[in-house]
């Protein structure tokens, strides 16, 4: 998603300064939309008034940050800068980050977003934020071309929360469509119609609408990866301990998800979970 979410920064008309950890991705935007590529997150942030990290999990995002050898962001932004952390992390770790960072002069925000590849794509993310109302404000405009709902969720940490309850609801979703839609098919209901009564019912979703087309037609290609939407699952279970909140269908939906990646399919869209249950009961949930 960072590569796209440059790319509309660029597009946008901002000077960008580029780091990936697949240096080829930040030379190739550096030269196809006039961007400057640099060796570290430290070289980069030393050249910006407003950081934004995109990567994988809580390690990635700590190493990108706060990293060794003088390579991290904290090594290199000046007094007053401002990181904002679009990864979905850990909230607490990420509240532990923002400590180290104040410490030296540098604002920080918790910005999780979503939408997925398209959203990055399409400039149409959805922000959550936490930190400072003040520096959020302040940024809002280097924010915009890459997304079209902003949502200021309180202190540090309250983006993530907010994220992660959303995506908890995403994961339990797919996992009652992928029961429904199974028992469904298992007793001779077309899947198409299935969807169409769906869509016109109390159980509408705006995920099953849009995932559903991809399983009837078997296209896992990732818009958001199984082994990434397991990893928020585990945030959220960290989360829900941290908070004292049982969060059992979550748990559930934890282990199905471990099984689908142990079959083969966490590179895959996280909707590849129906895999599962299909294999059990043998049938498959796809157009005719």
């Amino acid at each position: 998603m960072g590569y796209p979410m440059a790319q509309n920064l660029l597009r946008a008309g901002h000077q960008v300064a580029l780091w990936s950890h697949n240096g080829e991705k930040a030379r190739q935007l550096a030269a196809e939309e006039n961007g400057h590529a640099f060796g570290t997150p430290a070289e980069a942030a030393a050249q910006a008034d407003c950081v934004f990290v995109c990567v994988g999990d809580t390690a990635m995002s700590q190493e990108v940050i706060l990293g060794g050898n003088g390579a991290g962001v904290i090594h290199g932004a000046r007094t007053g800068t401002v990181v904002a952390d679009c990864s979905t992390i850990s909230p607490s770790e990420s509240r532990k980050m923002g400590q180290a960072l104040k410490a030296k002069g540098i604002e920080f925000l918790d910005a999780p977003c979503t939408g997925s590849t398209p959203g990055a794509t399409g400039g149409t993310l959805t922000f959550m934020v936490g930190g400072d109302e003040a520096v959020f404000e302040k940024i809002k405009p280097y924010i915009e071309p890459m997304g079209k709902r902003l949502y200021y969720c309180g202190g540090a940490g309250k983006g993530l929360q907010a994220k992660l309850s959303q995506n908890l609801i995403l994961a339990n979703i797919c996992m009652a469509f992928n029961e429904g839609m199974v028992l469904a098919v298992k007793g001779g209901v077309d899947p198409k119609l299935m969807l169409e009564i769906l869509d016109n019912s109390a159980a509408k979703s705006g995920l099953i609408s849009y995932k559903a087309p991809f399983v009837f037609r078997r296209d896992f290609t990732p818009n958001f990866a199984m082994k990434w939407m397991d990893k928020d699952v585990c945030l959220m279970l960290d989360s829900g301990k941290e908070l004292g909140v049982p969060l059992v269908l979550t748990s559930l939906t934890h282990q199905l998800f471990q099984i689908a990646i142990a079959e083969g399919h966490g590179d895959e869209d996280f909707c590849s979970s129906i895999n599962v249950l299909e294999e059990l009961v043998g049938v498959k949930v796809q157009s005719q």
